[in-house]
């Protein structure tokens, strides 16, 4: 059974071990961690012609309402680790909602081509999927990205700032910057890429991902037959499902997204660019303060080059949390982008 990770000492406090992968396999939860939404339309389409491709980008809409979210997943993540949001927007307020989510290249059931991936690119991926489901009035769109889902968002606002209501920045950067010692760092990077067994490499992802408190809590998440122990175990299922499933997460679909978040970098003057064309008004930026896989100095760095609160731009730094406020924190991250939607919402097209 893994030890308790360097970071998360604490975790010995609760009194309760994590789960091993074999054991979270044996769950009587196991087969219902990713839950039976049933979209309202779901599909494959073609993108990246004259790009590297074409190859296909799989999607699904949730929910038929009239405000329209697009949700963009970040490194190694698929459209089911929007399955809460999907359900509470899409499903819960389907007659307000309408939610897109969908696999990056490279992950899930989408195309996984061997190429050099960047997130301009990608964003250009997005730009053909929001054409392809008519997305394309003024001000119509509310985008929500996460991680590298956030630096996709970057390069979307600059490509069609337009079409933008909302612009949504979840624990990302402008670009990265060495917070660690050289060493550390290098060390890092080489265990991203080095094979691990599925133990230790979902102790790796709850350390750099979640705080220890979260993972340690009693499972908060409904369930089908039977909770999980903890928070931390239901994560590891969710991870675990999606690293043996055939074909779903691949070494090299996750080195060419490593690629692209690596060498992601918008100067200074890109990011005030980009507050000059959606509107700072229109722009949320969220981090935690536990983050330690963008750490929150990206977050201080990304708000000040758009030029601040006083600019108008929204600042959500949230105290204690780790890289992924929509499983730690879900009632008041899906709150908090329920208030953005109606706020931008009501502003002018201009």
């Amino acid at each position: 059974m893994s030890a308790p990770s360097q970071r998360h000492p604490e975790l010995a406090q609760y009194g309760q071990k994590p789960l091993t992968a074999a054991e979270v396999q044996q769950h009587p939860e196991y087969p219902h961690v990713h839950w039976a939404l049933k979209p309202s339309k779901n599909d494959k389409i073609d993108i990246a012609v004259g790009r590297g491709g074409p190859f296909k980008l799989a999607y699904e809409l949730h929910g038929h309402g009239p405000k329209k979210i697009v949700w963009i997943m970040g490194l190694g993540g698929f459209m089911k680790t929007w399955q809460r949001q999907t359900k509470d927007f899409g499903h819960t307020q389907a007659d307000q909602y309408t939610c897109l989510v969908f696999d990056n290249r490279g992950m899930g059931l989408s195309d996984k081509p061997l190429l050099r991936y960047t997130t301009s690119e990608m964003a250009r991926d997005v730009v053909e999927l929001l054409d392809h489901v008519g997305w394309t009035e003024r001000r119509s769109v509310h985008v929500v990205g996460i991680s590298m889902g956030g630096m996709i968002a970057q390069e979307l606002g600059l490509l069609i700032p337009e079409r933008i209501c909302s612009l949504n920045l979840i624990s990302t950067a402008p670009r990265i910057v060495r917070t660690l010692p050289f060493t550390d760092n290098i060390r890092n990077r080489i265990n991203l890429m080095w094979p691990k067994a599925l133990d230790a490499q979902i102790a790796k992802v709850k350390e750099d991902c979640y705080s220890a408190e979260w993972l340690a809590k009693p499972d908060e998440t409904e369930y089908e037959v039977q909770a999980f122990p903890t928070n931390g175990d239901r994560f590891a299922a969710g991870e675990i499902s999606k690293r043996t499933s055939p074909g779903v997460f691949t070494r090299q679909g996750f080195l060419c997204q490593l690629y692209a978040a690596g060498f992601h970098h918008k100067s200074a003057a890109q990011i005030k660019a980009l507050g000059d064309a959606v509107g700072r008004e229109r722009i949320l930026i969220f981090h935690g303060t536990e983050d330690q896989m963008i750490n929150f100095v990206h977050g201080e760095m990304l708000l000040r080059e758009l030029g601040g609160e006083e600019a108008g731009v929204t600042k959500f730094f949230k105290p204690d949390i780790g890289h992924v406020a929509p499983f730690e924190i879900r009632k008041e991250f899906n709150q908090f982008i329920a208030d953005r939607v109606d706020k931008t919402g009501s502003m002018a097209k201009a």
